[in-house]
C-alpha cells in the first residue's frame, strides 16, 4: 500500500499497548493451569488481586461492582480481560469494569459486551460511566447484570 503522507494515525497509546500485553499474559497464565476448577479459582483470585492494586477511588468502586455482580449474577465467572476485572458466562465476557486510572479517563466504566442481553429496540446503552457507587447505583447495576444474563 502506498501512503499519501497525510495520515494522522499514530498507533496505539501506551495504555492500549499495556492492556494488550496484560491480555497476552492472561491467556498464557490460563493455558498453564490444569483443571477447570483450578482455572476458575485462580481467575477469581486474579480479579481480586487486580482490584486490590487499583488506586483508592477505582478500587472502592471495583470492589462494590464485584460484590454486586457476584450477588446478582452468580453464574458469571470472574476473570481478567485486558488487565481489568471482567465477568464471563461459558467463557465469553458479558461485562467488565474499566478503571479510570489505567486509561487516564475522568471516570471508571462498567461495560457490557454483545453477549449481554440488554437489547431495547434498535438502540441501547452498553457502557456506563461511574464516578461513585452509591446504594442507588448498586440497585441499578444489579438490575442490569440480572438482565444481562437472563
Amino acid at each position: 500500500m502506498s501512503s499519501t503522507g497525510d495520515s494522522t494515525y499514530e498507533g496505539f497509546t501506551p495504555e492500549e499497548r499495556a492492556a494488550m500485553k496484560d491480555h497476552a499474559k492472561e491467556l498464557k497464565a490460563v493455558a498453564r493451569r490444569s483443571s477447570r476448577e483450578e482455572k476458575a479459582a485462580q481467575a477469581a483470585q486474579d480479579v481480586l488481586a487486580k482490584i486490590a492494586e487499583m488506586q483508592d477511588s477505582d478500587r472502592v468502586m471495583a470492589e462494590r461492582v464485584h460484590a454486586v455482580i457476584a450477588a446478582n449474577a452468580p453464574t458469571l465467572a470472574p476473570k481478567l480481560w485486558y488487565g481489568m476485572p471482567a465477568y464471563a458466562l461459558d467463557g465469553k465476557v458479558v461485562c467488565f469494569f474499566q478503571c479510570a486510572e489505567k486509561f487516564k479517563t475522568r471516570y471508571a466504566t462498567l461495560g457490557f459486551s454483545d453477549q449481554a442481553k440488554l437489547d431495547e429496540g434498535t438502540m441501547w446503552a452498553n457502557a456506563f460511566a461511574l464516578t461513585e457507587v452509591t446504594a442507588e447505583v448498586e440497585e441499578r447495576l444489579g438490575a442490569l447484570v440480572r438482565r444481562a444474563v437472563s
